[in-house]
């Protein structure tokens, strides 16, 4: 009852309010065979972990202190204690296999100035295709 008068009112916050709750598969700890207590187990949990939470869960999984089982989870992360609650958030995120959750592009650069150096790069590859095929004839 409530959902369907909330998708009424304001279906971009019922929308949230599912993607919110999207279930997530725990990793366990190579050594321990657990999980990490504070393991998120929904999107929403994800996005109210604190920076300490994040830490430890970065200890936990062995990827705050390198060591011989950091390079065996599927997703490693370089880990700094000094990073912001963002960027920890997102190394997080990357390390347990939720997508968007890659390093943001280079500081300074706009989206169009982005989509400046696709577009050159796409070029680039296309003229190289066109000698290709020319050299392909002789």
């Amino acid at each position: 009852m409530l959902s369907s008068r909330l998708q009424k009112k304001s279906p971009l916050f019922a929308a949230k309010l599912e993607q919110m709750a999207i279930s997530l598969r725990p990793l366990v700890s190579l050594t321990q065979g657990e999980a990490h207590p504070d393991f998120p187990y929904t999107l929403l949990n994800y996005w109210l972990l604190t920076s300490s939470q994040l830490d430890d869960l970065a200890h936990f999984y062995h990827q705050r202190t390198p060591s011989t089982w950091t390079y065996r989870y599927p997703c490693p992360v370089t880990w700094r204690t000094d990073a912001t609650l963002e960027e920890k958030r997102r190394r997080i995120g990357r390390f347990i296999g939720l997508k968007g959750c890659d390093s943001p592009t280079p500081i300074g650069l706009t989206e169009e100035q982005v989509q400046e150096e696709v577009r050159k790069a796409r070029e680039k590859n296309e003229e190289e295709e066109m000698f290709a095929r020319k050299r392909r004839g002789y």
